[in-house]
């Protein structure tokens, strides 16, 4: 299985952990509210869907993509226009733009990078990003739901991303680039131990596969979790973490 083959399985499988939980709510259940400020499920779900749909037009017609309007305010108005819809609605829309963003991806030649909001990417980059939004608004949806938060070996890739975007999460808080190396090192929850830098960095990021992906995607503050930082640079790489585009915007302390 090639690596984007294995990231789009994960996804799928992410995708229907996520449709578990909600298929079966009623209208109160869709309109519970979310930590995410004005979002309720059925928001969290509508922005999934769009999202889908415009990767999947990423992939299969750039230029239409392109001319889609990037303005202010525009993803919080299609989680909006998403969640007016019958819950019924929005939930065949997502389930046909996951089919349709999954056969999209698997048909991008190699080598080919997608337009996307920000830096263009690969179609293994496109799907590993759609796997951490997956997965993140999942934590908001099973929170808001108090259920538990979805917790398997697919968060390799969510902590993969939380790891490559360190220089991005310091630039998007208006802070130098780092330069000092850190070691990562976190026990997925099968009981793996992944790890990324070099074995001899002394700055270090240890804990829980778990709470590391919480904190890059900002769903939990650092006071939160069982993570464990050793020198300034690890400290300073928590404090901001994010593992997702866009401005930082509240950060977690605020949910």
């Amino acid at each position: 299985m090639s690596l984007l083959q294995g990231l789009l399985a994960d996804l799928d499988a992410e995708s229907r952990a996520l449709d578990d939980v909600v298929a079966g709510l009623d209208d109160t259940g869709w309109a519970t509210p979310t930590p995410a400020a004005g979002w309720t499920v059925a928001h969290q779900v509508a922005h999934l869907a769009w999202t889908d749909d415009v990767a999947a037009l990423a992939a299969t017609d750039p230029t239409a993509f392109r001319a889609l309007p990037d303005t202010d305010g525009l993803v919080d108005a299609e989680a909006a226009a998403g969640a007016a819809v019958p819950p019924a609605e929005l939930l065949e829309r997502w389930r046909t733009g996951r089919a349709a963003r999954a056969a999209a991806l698997a048909a991008v030649p190699a080598g080919q990078k997608l337009p996307w909001y920000g830096p263009p990417m690969s179609a293994a980059s496109m799907a590993t990003a759609r796997l951490m939004e997956t997965w993140a608004h999942g934590v908001d949806v099973t929170d808001a739901l108090g259920l538990p938060v979805s917790a398997t070996d697919r968060l390799r890739a969510v902590a993969h991303l939380g790891v490559v975007t360190r220089g991005f999460a310091h630039a998007q808080h208006g802070l130098p680039a780092p330069t000092e190396d850190v070691r990562v090192e976190l026990v997925a929850p099968s009981g793996a131990v992944w790890s990324w830098g070099e074995e001899s960095a002394a700055d270090r990021v240890t804990g829980p596969a778990l709470d590391f992906c919480l904190r890059v995607t900002q769903r939990r503050p650092l006071a939160a979790l069982d993570l464990a930082t050793t020198g300034e640079a690890a400290a300073r790489w928590m404090a901001v973490a994010q593992a997702f585009a866009g401005e930082p915007g509240a950060g977690s302390e605020a949910r």
